[in-house]
């Protein structure tokens, strides 16, 4: 069995990483906010990945083994709270929406003295509050258990942009429609379409922070135009592609 780093505090801090840094898997006694400035930051446990462009911070609860991998380059802010301090009583990792103000005191915890101050004090009492506010949002990438829905998600995993249907896909590894039908939504909670859906998006927003240009972002990951791509992304994000390339 691998060895899983263990870090009792989660350190408040600003990090800079290059693009297709990763830090390894590890786990910290305290809850722990990430939050990407610039780039976006992908974490990935043993229940699957999670990702988060600018307009949204990942909640990672006490104890959560998890690694962080960088796309584009990547501004890292990480927040470090109390096992005590659970504001929406999140147990496993989870996105979250980040309002305006919810970023600045991102930015400004990050900012200041590690030293337990007064100031800083009411600085984390008011970044619960806003914690409290944010609405959780569905950008979580279920990970496959079982080895016949594994190989399917692999080959998708390989090239998002593979057109194949779910049957013809089960003929490449000797499964049946159904049973992979029934897998992805017993395992991961939501249909084939569903899931390589989320797949596709995740992978536009790693080439978006490395500036690939929309119109290709939309073909490398399977949509027939970028008009398509567009519309899709905006009903996940909120805003278009284009706020992610100069």
């Amino acid at each position: 069995m691998r060895e899983i780093r263990h870090e009792p505090n989660a350190p408040t801090r600003v990090r800079s990483l290059r693009p297709g840094a990763v830090i390894d898997a590890h786990r910290h006694d305290d809850h722990q906010i990430a939050y990407a400035a610039r780039g976006v930051l992908a974490i990935t446990t043993d229940a699957g990945s999670w990702v988060a462009p600018a307009n949204r911070a990942l909640w990672i609860p006490a104890g959560t083994v998890h690694a962080h991998q960088a796309h584009g380059a990547l501004q890292l802010h990480l927040v470090g709270l109390p096992a005590t301090d659970n504001p929406l009583g999140l147990e496993r990792p989870t996105a979250l929406s980040v309002s305006p103000l919810l970023r600045e005191l991102i930015l400004a915890c990050t900012g200041m003295s590690p030293d337990e101050t007064p100031e800083r004090q009411r600085l984390r009492a008011v970044l619960l509050d806003q914690l409290r506010a944010s609405p959780q949002q569905p950008l979580h990438l279920p990970a496959p258990r079982t080895p016949r829905l594994a190989a399917v998600c692999e080959i998708l995993y390989a090239d998002p942009a593979d057109s194949r249907t779910l049957p013809e896909l089960g003929r490449a590894v000797g499964v049946g429609d159904r049973t992979l039908s029934r897998l992805f939504r017993a395992e991961l909670g939501m249909s084939f379409p569903q899931w390589r859906t989320q797949l596709r998006l995740y992978h536009a927003l790693f080439l978006l922070a490395e500036h690939t240009p929309v119109t290709t972002v939309a073909h490398r990951c399977g949509w027939s135009s970028a008009s398509a791509f567009i519309d899709a992304f905006r009903r996940t994000f909120g805003h278009t592609p284009g706020a992610h390339v100069p």
